[in-house]
């Protein structure tokens, strides 16, 4: 019962009060709403004081994590000392205040009620600090672990050693492989259980990290020991692991997987071969979708994804768990199970997902993501969905220390953090003006984009305005395709017909998928340039905090809007018109594709002569894509290195070849680089386009082109650098110029070409990206005025040489370079005039994207 006076449950309901008897006076009204509100600000600085206490520790351990990975377990000891000598310091003074003595009452409240504020934050310091000893902790015993014992000794002296191992994780093939064809380089980590050393086998337990070559050892599964001859070299800074082994020959399996793996390979196996029946592109990406296993994902594709921004659709995430869990609790209440049953089911599915996704930390930070997000999106408390992520980001990387150094976790961290914090508040203001349903959508999707661009900043640089649009319209596509491909590798063990049935039904989101990566990348802006690293970020803070006070207020935001809205089009087309790409009239482009060469001789009517590819496929089917090239009549691979034939499937991605002309260089069949005919990966070659041996003197014809072979060697000559003098050499010829093709001839196969004739030739393609092996009397034999020179920015072999430059230079050549400048245009601007134009002065039009590798000091090329 209510005291009287007190004022509870004297106020009649709203329904029952009679007119004009209002217990509240009207005048009193305007200040009972400012108490609500004042209340309802004061709820939102809790809330937010709430968070940043929980928000600190987790940071603390984070970075404290961070920074002792590169320290010495010396180092880790002693921040875990004072950290918690520190602890010690700011627990003590409110531990002596409760000590009991005489107080009276009201000096005690007015004691507790000062004190309150201080206390909390004395808390959160003590939280900051336990945190940071934990961490302290983690990360000193990890490093000591790794850094003594017989493997790090082994590593420190670059010993080689017999070794088991246990993998840990699926053998993938490593990327940025140049030179000549090895073969198949992979890599993985494992746990090194036995080695044997100088005093015979000694059981030990170290991770490492496995650089292998073959195939062989693609096929091996998770918790299967293998026996391997090995290097031991020691692991980069900042690695937790005991030591890299640089393994000899292929893998020695001393044991089975256990079965809990078989049957998940088993599962990812069944789903890769039913995606087969898919087209290339479809097909390589659904087994990335669904696991993320892009093994065989297409690199066109692979590209596009990342430029529009829908790279983190291929990598195992939260949104995936949620995906199988919502599918699971839909079947659940289909079948009428009751609420506890579905929970059970959708768990199970969950854990099944897990397994077969290998349940790798990733996977396992992704599954503890998930679950946060499932909690939030069920129970609408978003608070307590911040503090289980907060929680369980702690407890990851105490876990597993050297999660603070993963980009892949901090990209996950922030996704979640900014849906979970700044997506409801975006989302009423967005259903302001757009219907709910896409007022969500919106506002989730530039949440996760906003609060991981800082991230994505420190990793590349680039700010990518296109993934909002992109994840837009390709979120609806992403849940069938997942749903439908775990169904198919649920199937495929059992019924192969049917889960490939499956997988044509999978197909058709997962087409929509790639066409929208495809049609965004292709964006004028897709991806704008931006400092990376610490710069990048500084000045991503100071546009951010801009960008703030300009939404702010709403005068200054509708002035801003309408400037940018007007400005850009008309900047871009300005710029695009007043350096169209490709130029008008152009005969041969030098393709910017890094450290390689790929060259485009123009044939009239969408048809160019490719010769050589480059290191990258993507690169390659981009210049050719700019180009408008639909198709290749002669596609030329000069000699069987890496740097000018790994980018061979791009050339040919869509585009029908006459032949493929070869270097004799291994025309018995020989296998001269132990992987293939011809020292080239044939498999890209599509059935029934004709492989041709080049003979001096052979002449094709392509419209105004003329294609003359000028040498190709037999015989193998200059030691090391045999296989650059097997090039094929070329000169191209239209009416308005010649343009000389020697490949990467060495100062041996030269001379041997001045003794029997250089032919003379407007512009030469500088021999092996300009390297200091040059012989001056074949440069000045060729009278070329101008030169190109085709390396990649930054690349470790010094190309183009100093000394190569200033000999051309010395000749009268002046030299372009697509380090520098881009894509590189040979036209003819009038009779009797030639220049060479870079795609650099058209960065950013619509269809013209350029890889961006090099500074761009040129930008008008130069004409003679």
């Amino acid at each position: 019962m209510p005291r009287p006076g007190s004022g509870r449950g004297t106020a009649p309901p709203e329904k029952n009060r009679a007119p004009g008897k209002d217990t509240v006076p009207r005048a009193e009204r305007p200040s009972q709403g400012r108490g609500a509100d004042s209340r309802a600000d004061g709820g939102l600085v809790r809330e937010g004081a709430f968070t940043c206490r929980l928000l600190l520790p987790a940071l603390g351990a984070w970075l404290t994590s961070l920074v002792l990975l590169r320290a010495s377990p010396v180092v880790a000891w002693l921040v875990l000392a004072a950290a918690a000598s520190a602890v010690a310091v700011l627990a003590a003074p409110p531990l002596l205040a409760r000590a009991p003595g005489r107080i009276g009452r009201g000096r005690a409240l007015r004691r507790r009620a000062e004190g309150e504020g201080r206390a909390g934050w004395r808390n959160v310091g003590v939280g900051v600090l336990v945190c940071v000893a934990g961490a302290a902790g983690a990360v000193g015993f990890r490093l000591e672990a790794v850094r003594g014992g017989p493997v790090a000794e082994l590593a420190g002296r670059e010993a080689v050693a017999e070794a088991e191992v246990v993998l840990t994780e699926d053998m993938r093939v490593r990327a940025g492989r140049g030179g000549a064809v090895p073969g198949e380089p992979v890599l993985g980590r494992g746990r090194v259980e036995r080695v044997w050393a100088r005093d015979g086998a000694v059981r030990v337990r170290a991770p490492v990290l496995l650089l292998a070559d073959g195939r062989r050892w693609l096929g091996l599964l998770p918790s299967q020991r293998v026996r391997v001859t090995a290097r031991f070299a020691a692991a980069r800074e900042g690695e937790l692991l005991a030591a890299v082994l640089l393994v000899r020959g292929p893998p020695e399996v001393a044991g089975e997987p256990s079965g809990l793996q078989r049957w998940a390979g088993g599962l990812r196996a069944g789903l890769r071969e039913a995606s087969t029946t898919l087209p290339p592109a479809q097909g390589g990406l659904l087994p990335a979708l669904v696991i993320g296993d892009t093994a065989r994902m297409d690199e066109q594709v692979r590209a596009d994804f990342r430029d529009a921004g829908l790279g983190h659709l291929t990598a195992v995430s939260g949104a995936n768990l949620a995906i199988i869990a919502g599918a699971a609790v839909a079947l659940a209440r289909w079948a009428g199970l009751p609420l506890v049953a579905r929970g059970g089911f959708a768990a199970l599915a969950m854990i099944a997902f897990a397994v077969v996704a290998r349940p790798s930390p990733s996977v396992l930070r992704a599954l503890v993501m998930g679950l946060i997000a499932a909690v939030a999106l069920a129970t609408g408390r978003s608070r307590h969905a911040f503090t289980a992520l907060t929680v369980a980001s702690l407890g990851l990387v105490l876990f597993d220390p050297e999660l603070a150094a993963s980009y892949g976790f901090a990209l996950s961290v922030c996704a979640t953090g900014g849906i979970l914090l700044l997506a409801p508040r975006w989302r009423d203001r967005f259903a302001r003006r757009v219907p709910f349903p896409l007022a969500e959508a919106l506002a989730v999707t530039a949440a996760a984009q906003a609060a991981c661009t800082p991230v994505l900043v420190l990793m590349t640089g680039g700010l990518g305005p296109a993934s909002i649009p992109a994840n837009l319209l390709a979120g609806p596509a992403v849940a069938p395709a997942t749903v439908l491909g775990f169904l198919v590798a649920l199937v495929a063990p059992f019924q192969m017909e049917v889960a490939r049935l499956l997988a044509h039904l999978a197909g058709a989101p997962v087409w929509w998928i790639v066409t929208v990566a495809r049609i965004a990348a292709a964006l004028p802006g897709a991806t704008l340039p931006w400092p990376a690293g610490w710069p990048g970020l500084a000045l991503l803070l100071v546009a951010g905090f801009a960008a703030w006070v300009v939404v702010r207020r709403h005068a200054l935001r509708r002035t801003v809007a309408v400037v940018v809205a007007c400005a850009l089009p008309a900047l871009l087309a300005v710029r695009c018109a007043a350096a169209p790409w490709p130029p008008p009239g152009w005969l041969l482009v030098a393709c910017d594709v890094g450290q390689g060469d790929a060259l485009v001789a123009n044939a009239g009517d969408g048809r160019a002569v490719v010769v050589d590819t480059g290191p990258d496929p993507v690169a390659v089917d981009r210049c050719l894509r700019r180009l408008g090239v639909r198709a290749i009549p002669l596609l030329v691979l000069t000699h069987p290195h890496l740097d000018h034939t790994a980018g061979l499937s791009g050339a040919l991605r869509e585009r029908p070849a006459g032949a493929v002309l070869l270097s004799p260089y291994g025309r018995d069949g020989s296998r001269p680089d132990g992987e293939g005919p011809f020292g080239v990966d044939v498999r890209h070659i599509p059935r029934g386009v004709p492989l041709w041996h080049a003979r001096a003197g052979t002449r094709w014809r392509f419209g105004a082109l003329e294609i003359t072979v000028v040498a190709a060697a037999e015989t193998l000559t200059g030691g090391d650098d045999a296989v650059n003098n097997a090039s094929v050499v070329l000169l191209a010829r239209w009416p308005q110029a010649t343009v000389l093709l020697p490949g990467d001839i060495e100062p041996e196969a030269q001379r041997d070409l001045v003794r029997r004739g250089v032919p003379r030739a407007d512009v030469l393609k500088v021999p092996h990206h300009g390297s200091a092996k040059q012989d001056p009397a074949f440069l000045q034999a060729t009278g070329a005025r101008a030169a190109l020179i085709s390396a990649g920015s930054g690349n470790s072999y010094g190309h183009p040489a100093p000394g190569t430059l200033r000999r051309l230079a010395a000749l009268g050549m002046r030299t372009h370079r697509t380090d520098q400048e881009g894509d590189l245009a040979l036209t003819t601007t009038r009779p009797g005039t030639l220049l060479i134009t870079s795609s650099q002065v058209r960065r950013g039009c619509p269809g013209t994207r350029s890889r961006g590798r090099g500074g761009g000091r040129r930008r008008g090329g130069g004409a003679w």
